[in-house]
């Protein structure tokens, strides 16, 4: 198996799930300690792992392609030129593939866990295909258009695509398991309360086939008999202060809440820590007695659970900004390209020292990244941790400093980090200096929440640089409104956003840059 199993790690006696008491330390410092357990969990690799979404997405694709490359296959090799209009096959094809889309979505034939079992999905898929087939001749007949159609073209597509289909579905299924047995599926869970409602929850849990949860283990604040040091095998690992070092350190896509919604000051705390984090947030509800609508629960196998917060830019977008960030970034930094050699020997021209400036910043999940600027202070001024911030008339900037302080051309190398490193977006919240700070404070203790903005890629432009918060942050007020316009940007991105803030960041530059020196 390419995956792990946290009990495979541990005895399951009393010394090995001991803890220190860590309350009160400080959930945002990187060098945080915590459970011996949590450590070599969050040292270990994680291969990147797939969406079942995306794959889901694929085998869609798949399905259509192979009904309409059947169909125009055989229209081309027995049909073409005998027929004197091709308008009824030109139709009868694309609405054959729609269709087969719907029966198959119908019988549950996409989802991940259908997509492992190759032998109840034939069944089914021949089922559905044949009941599309028989709809379609049927509306042959009402419709009076069936001299209009090779019976020999209709028996063919029929088999010609029941074949390719299962073939298609045959290769998916053996590539869908070696995905699993890769762990390249699984959703790394972490289950938040402990004592009888998270044991229930994790027995539930195991009994659901091809969930491709993997349990890395538990987290509670309670350090009583309510929350033992072992549940259901999975060792309590530490406090939620904890977990979000824990999902900073290691790759986590799903924590699972098992308290009551009638505890809603404790779940608040706990969330208020938690929605920082560019994770899913589930509470479950497979014990509660408050019952809502079906729809409204989302479901885990058969364990339903109400969603809480959901990751931002997840499966599809993923790749629609990935795509845009890269075909998008090359061309403007191929337009851009004079500009930047201009740049480039002005500064050189200017002051002794190196064209580009590096500086580690925050990225995503709060891991340091190194961005690329073009170096706007002298050389031996030159402040890498950012602990002071640029202010009018400073004397650390040059003279082509300050223009390209001005109008942002320092920036541009970060094209780079978009095109070449992939640690940044054209679009996206500004990374800061991690030693960053506003009124002499650093930024997360002057704003609640501050780090829910790296739960997205930063970007080299953004909401806020648009809408006139960029430049000097030395009031608590203007680093507060410029998080409340990434959030902002993060609970509505969109394409058509990020190129709506493309295309005013020019204008932006010119109009509101009194804060930029």
């Amino acid at each position: 198996m390419g995956a792990f199993d946290v009990r495979d790690l541990i005895k399951v006696d009393a010394a090995s799930a001991t803890m220190a008491d860590m309350a009160g330390a400080d959930a945002a410092r990187p060098t945080r300690v915590f459970h011996p357990l949590a450590e070599r969990i969050a040292a270990m690799p994680v291969k990147p792992t797939l969406s079942p979404v995306m794959i889901e997405g694929f085998v869609r694709l798949f399905d259509v392609l192979a009904v309409v490359g059947v169909g125009g296959f055989v229209y081309w090799l027995y049909v073409a030129g005998n027929v004197e209009s091709a308008t009824t096959y030109q139709i009868t094809i694309p609405l054959l593939a729609v269709g087969a889309l719907g029966t198959f979505q119908a019988l549950q034939l996409y989802h991940i866990g259908a997509l492992r079992h190759f032998i109840t999905m034939a069944v089914r898929l021949t089922a559905g295909w044949t009941t599309l087939f028989l709809i379609t001749l049927a509306a042959f007949f009402f419709l009076k258009i069936g001299d209009q159609v090779s019976r020999v073209w209709l028996a063919s597509l029929y088999a010609g695509g029941l074949g390719a289909l299962l073939f298609e579905r045959l290769c998916v299924t053996l590539g869908v398991r070696h995905l699993t047995r890769m762990g390249r599926l699984e959703r790394r869970t972490a289950i938040v309360g402990g004592g009888e409602a998270g044991e229930a929850l994790i027995k539930a849990l195991e009994m659901q086939r091809d969930t491709g949860l993997r349990v890395c283990g538990v987290f509670d604040d309670r350090n009583d008999d309510r929350s033992p040091d072992l549940v259901a095998g999975y060792p309590k690992l530490g406090t939620i202060d904890d977990l979000v070092e824990f999902a900073r350190r290691t790759k986590l896509d799903l924590v699972i809440f098992t308290l009551p919604i009638s505890a809603e000051a404790r779940l608040l705390t706990m969330l208020r820590k938690l929605w920082v984090l560019p994770i899913d947030i589930r509470l479950s509800a497979h014990m509660s007695k408050l019952r809502f609508r079906p729809r409204s629960y989302s479901y885990i196998g058969a364990v339903p659970v109400l969603d809480v917060f959901d990751r931002p830019i997840a499966d599809w977008d993923i790749v629609v900004k990935f795509l845009f960030d890269k075909v998008v970034g090359t061309l403007a930094l191929i337009a851009l390209s004079p500009l930047m050699i201009a740049t480039a020997i002005a500064i050189k021209l200017d002051s002794k020292g190196p064209v580009l400036f590096r500086q580690k910043r925050y990225g995503f999940n709060n891991e340091l990244i190194e961005v690329f600027k073009f170096r706007s202070l002298y050389h031996e001024m030159s402040d890498f941790a950012a602990s002071k911030q640029v202010t009018k008339d400073d004397p650390r900037v040059t003279r082509v400093g300050r223009f390209i302080r001005k109008t942002s051309i320092d920036e541009l190398p970060q094209l780079f980090n978009v095109v070449l490193k992939g640690d940044l977006s054209l679009v996206g919240p500004r990374p800061h200096a991690i030693h960053a700070k506003a009124s002499d404070r650093a930024y997360e203790q002057v704003v609640d929440g501050y780090f829910a903005r790296h739960k997205v890629k930063p970007g080299i432009t953004g909401w806020a640089q648009v809408n006139g918060w960029r430049g000097e942050t030395d009031t608590e007020d203007k680093i507060q409104r410029r998080v409340e316009h990434d959030l902002y940007y993060i609970e509505n991105w969109s394409v058509l956003l990020d190129i709506y803030i493309l295309v005013k960041t020019p204008l932006s530059l010119m109009t509101k840059n009194e804060n930029a020196y």
